[in-house]
């Protein structure tokens, strides 16, 4: 039987179906204008906290549930972001968070200085406070170093302090950065002094910290966003609770390794206690390894403001490496121009540079031992 052509029309036209259903798809996203802006203040297994109506008599804390349009954009403590759905802050209540809004800055970091892929640790930080003890565990500069790199690449004000001053002189390490102009801050603590703060230290135990040093500090902090940053051990989280009243986790440092106990997994912002608005310490969990992978070679070498001026006498091309021929850094340092500590300074830009493999081993190893 002959098929029948001549006739045909629209009506004769089946449309399948589509079996994800008929709504048609669009570009065009939700405007979200009734959304609400909170500061998030920890984030724990994909669910989110914020703040939202900061210091206003309509605060409150509000958990959220990431939008599936931002799943592959990284929210960390510190970002301020847009919040739908139910923000009562009710219990058992969930947001959705819709927008990461303009970040001012953003503390990144790397697993290593071969890895490509970088890790966001705060967003927004005014200033970052490098943490590190006397002894015990011992200092290394190259964390040091690394931190001043990422704070000045981020925009981020460096503040050095160092703990267990009376436990070691950290004269010589302090040597360092006496061509840099940043605060540093040293604490005493335990028996050494005959009188304190109570906190809670390392171990656990009841203990008095430096009252001046945790004044000096705070003089820094009043309005700001303070990250703290160290390894596990130095007492970070010991000085973020005298600041701030709270009763966060600390761990003392393994007699063994020398290694220091993670006790804080994950980022957690805290207000400072009898501060104006706007003054929050965000306490990060102890750092095993800082890669700055994303961070510029030309960036870096402008983190080193006492060695950089030498780069003017070197050859176009230069990669300042421990091999290069006629560097001007090593004249400028032979010179005396970047002081008695020049030397050292040299080799750590260099480990950062990451183009020695002698050296880069070396830093290694250093980071190793505190990890």
């Amino acid at each position: 039987m002959a098929r029948r052509t001549d006739s045909w029309d629209e009506s004769d036209v089946r449309i399948r179906p589509n079996k994800k259903g008929s709504r048609p798809r669009t570009k065009d996203r939700p405007s979200h204008d009734d959304a609400v802006t909170g500061r998030i203040i920890t984030v724990d297994r994909g669910r989110y906290t914020a703040v939202v109506g900061e210091d206003s008599k309509n605060e409150r804390v509000v958990i959220a549930a990431r939008a599936r349009e931002l799943r592959r954009s990284p929210v960390v403590a510190g970002d301020f972001v847009s919040l739908v759905g139910d923000v009562s802050g009710a219990p058992d209540t969930l947001a959705r968070l819709v927008k990461i809004q303009d970040r001012k800055t953003l503390l990144r970091r790397s697993a290593d200085d071969t890895d490509p892929i970088e890790r966001a640790v705060v967003a927004n930080a005014d200033q970052l406070v490098i943490v590190v003890a006397a002894a015990n565990p011992e200092p290394r500069t190259g964390f040091i170093d690394r931190a001043l790199v990422a704070a000045y690449d981020a925009g981020i004000d460096p503040i050095l302090l160092v703990t267990k001053a009376d436990v070691k002189d950290p004269a010589e390490l302090l040597s360092n950065y006496t061509h840099l102009d940043f605060p540093v801050i040293i604490s005493r603590t335990a028996d050494a002094l005959a009188s304190g703060i109570d906190a809670r230290s390392d171990d656990g135990l009841s203990a008095r910290l430096d009252s001046a040093a945790v004044a000096g500090l705070r003089a820094h902090l009043d309005g700001k966003v303070t990250v703290m940053l160290g390894h596990s051990g130095v007492g970070k989280s010991t000085m973020v609770n005298a600041l701030t009243g709270a009763e966060r986790a600390t761990g003392g440092v393994n007699a063994v390794t020398g290694r220091g106990r993670h006790t804080s997994s994950s980022a957690l912002a805290l207000r400072l206690a009898d501060s104006p608005a706007g003054s929050w310490i965000i306490d990060t969990p102890g750092i095993r390894s800082f890669g700055l992978a994303h961070v510029d070679p030309d960036r870096i070498l402008r983190s080193f403001p006492d060695l950089s001026p030498g780069i003017e006498n070197c050859e176009r091309g230069c990669k300042h490496t421990a091999t290069a021929v006629d560097c001007g850094l090593d004249d400028w340092v032979a010179d005396g121009h970047a002081g008695p500590t020049g030397p050292a300074r040299l080799a750590s830009l260099r480990r950062l540079l990451g183009t020695d493999p002698r050296l880069e081993a070396q830093e290694t190893k250093e980071l190793g031992s505190v990890n």
